[in-house]
């Protein structure tokens, strides 16, 4: 399995979403989702319109079971809006172009976004870089892990810390302070 970091650079960040919007509204639409919320890239693409057209997102998660309720930020809802607009609620969100109301694969999700992110120049990047991006950015702007923990339900405080990349960011930091 391929180990992916979460996109950490603001500016970088920024110019991929410009590159999917310019590019393809569905694909914008799903890297918009996933960082905005955690969601694993499974959960994402099993999402409805009727899913997304209140103020929360409500599910059960594919890997754990577990049932979830995520807030739609204001900056997902406008996206959502427009991207929905024309859209019956039983259909997929992300819908493919083979077959009748059919989810893209995960295959096809990481497959698009990678090619994407390529073109900007991000490596290391997978379908796990929009839940470990939001994930980087809440813990950035909180400072809150236990909230973060419970967010993506990890068993500990570690866990989530090293799923994010926050221990290896301490460990740079201070291998560049050292003096030898």
């Amino acid at each position: 399995m391929e180990y992916v970091q979460p996109i950490r650079d603001p500016e970088l960040l920024e110019e991929l979403k410009k590159y999917l919007k310019a590019g393809n509204e569905r694909d914008y639409v799903m890297f918009m989702l996933g960082i905005n919320t955690g969601l694993r890239i499974s959960d994402i693409l099993k999402l409805k319109v009727k899913d997304v057209r209140g103020d929360f997102i409500s599910i059960r998660e594919k890997k754990t079971g577990k049932a979830k309720r995520v807030v739609i930020r204001p900056v997902l809802k406008k996206v959502l809006k427009d991207y929905i607009a024309k859209m019956k609620a039983h259909e997929y969100l992300f819908r493919s172009r083979k077959g009748r109301n059919k989810p893209i694969r995960r295959e096809s999700a990481y497959s698009l976004l990678k090619k994407a992110a390529a073109a900007v120049g991000i490596e290391e990047f997978g379908t796990h870089t929009m839940r470990k991006t939001f994930g980087y950015m809440f813990y950035r702007q909180t400072h809150d892990v236990v909230a973060l923990r419970k967010l993506f339900n990890h068993r500990d405080d570690s866990t989530t810390l090293r799923y994010i990349g926050v221990d290896q960011d301490h460990l740079d930091d201070l291998m560049l302070k050292i003096k030898i």
